[in-house]
């Protein structure tokens, strides 16, 4: 996912991540400077359901506003498949060996 907030803060006029946090304060989110900044700066690795209702109520926009799927990130992350060295048929193990039965 790819974190949109200072695009979305820039389309209404919010260049200050000090001006995105007054804002967010007045709608009834405090917020600490040191949080602001990591929201402002990158992309945050969690963040409350609740504190994004009040981003998308402050910016006016929706979640997938700010939350913008990344589909080649996810494909780039699963593993490559090993294809067969061998041509023939596929091993199937064996489970367990065959044991001689005990002397009568």
């Amino acid at each position: 996912m790819r974190w949109n907030l200072r695009l979305k803060a820039a389309e209404r006029g919010i260049w200050k991540s000090t001006e995105m946090r007054r804002l967010l304060a007045d709608a009834g989110l405090e917020i600490s400077a040191g949080k602001m900044s990591a929201l402002w700066t990158g992309t945050p690795t969690t963040i409350r359901l609740d504190d994004l209702d009040v981003i998308c109520f402050v910016l006016d926009c929706e979640p997938t506003e700010l939350l913008i799927r990344e589909p080649e990130q996810v494909e780039a992350r699963r593993p490559r498949k090993v294809q067969e060295a061998t041509a023939g048929p596929p091993v199937t193990p064996r489970l367990g060996r065959s044991k001689s039965l005990p002397p009568a």
